[in-house]
Parts: C-alpha cells; sequence; structure tokens
C-alpha cells in the first residue's frame, strides 16, 4: 500500500527529503544492531549510522532542511546510540554507571526540551546543534566503535564523554537561559 493516494505531494516532499530518509535510517540500524551478534556486523552498523549522520549534516548545511528534520535528526542519533549502548550494558561489558556517563548528555537534553517546552519564555527549538554536542556524539560513537573494537580503550574515553557532556549540558543551559532573558 502506497502513501501516495493519502499524503499529499507537498508534504511528502517536506517529509520525504533525503536528509529526513538517512536520519530515519538510523531506526531499524539500531534495531538491527540488538538483533545481530557478530562483532563485524555490528561495527558496520556503527559505522553505517555514523555515516547517516555525517551525511544528512551535510546535505542540511547545504540547505535541505526542514523543521521535522530538524527534530528527527537529534532523536535518531540519540535513539541509535542509547540502543547500542544499552545492549553492551544488558551483556555485562560496561557498568551502570559508565553507561549512565556516556548518555548523561541525552538525558539532560530530553530535560531541557521538557523544561523548555513547559515553561512561558522558552522554545524547544533552541535546541540546535551545537559544536559541543557534536562532540559529545562524535565521543559515543568512538565509544561503541572501542567497545566492538578494543574494549580497554573504551574505559579511557568515558572521563572525556563526562568532561564534553559537563560542558555541553552548560552550553545548552546557558542558550535556554539566555532565550530566556530576552523574553
Amino acid at each position: 500500500m502506497s502513501l501516495r493516494p493519502y499524503v499529499p505531494s507537498v508534504i511528502r516532499s517536506r517529509i520525504f527529503t533525503l536528509p529526513n530518509l538517512l536520519s530515519l535510517s538510523r531506526f531499524p540500524l539500531a534495531a538491527a544492531f540488538l538483533l545481530v551478534d557478530g562483532r563485524g556486523v555490528r561495527v558496520a552498523l556503527v559505522a553505517l549510522a555514523s555515516l547517516t549522520d555525517v551525511l544528512d549534516g551535510w546535505l542540511a548545511r547545504q540547505g535541505q532542511t526542514s523543521q521535522l528534520g530538524a527534530l528527527l535528526d537529534p532523536i535518531a542519533d540519540k535513539t541509535f546510540v542509547l540502543v547500542a549502548i544499552s545492549a553492551f550494558l544488558f551483556d555485562g561489558l560496561i557498568s551502570t554507571g559508565e553507561f549512565l556517563i556516556v548518555i548523561s548528555r541525552d538525558l539532560a537534553t530530553a530535560v531541557g526540551f521538557l523544561v523548555a517546552y513547559l515553561l512561558p519564555g522558552l522554545d524547544p527549538r533552541a535546541f540546535k546543534a551545537r559544536w559541543s554536542g557534536k562532540i559529545v556524539t562524535v565521543l559515543q560513537l568512538a565509544a561503541l566503535f572501542a567497545l566492538l573494537l578494543r574494549p580497554t580503550l573504551f574505559h579511557p574515553l568515558v572521563p572525556l564523554i563526562a568532561l564534553a557532556s559537563a560542558v555541553s549540558i552548560v552550553d545548552y543551559t546557558l542558550v535556554l537561559h539566555r532565550q530566556r532573558v530576552r523574553s
């Protein structure tokens, strides 16, 4: 069954953009990460998820942006990382503390988004990609590669992720604070 008769072409063209399709692809990649056991396949899935993130970001910087894409991309990123790092937690390869550190920025961002949505004078659309957040994402993906290829490298990454996450949380908090002061 096709969506063509039910969804007007103008809406389809805004939803089914290449960057949005690349972001959407990270959801089945996350599911596949849980379903496969092989290290090589999991490395390929992390590499593919990373590549789709880089490509959709590049396309967005070339002007292929949409409101849906601005929301979808970070949700897809966080979903993939959360699912993949959760698999390592459930397999007993990382501790609960390490798990929480790796996802701390994502948890704080979710709380910040909710606060921005609920409080007058704040706009959740202020949660645009910032360099501090991109650095955390790169470190999270590096942690996934480390766990798959050389687990001893994961442990030195944890404090780096903690530091980068703290900087990112402060950065996003200051953005919201400045936005609140202006309104």
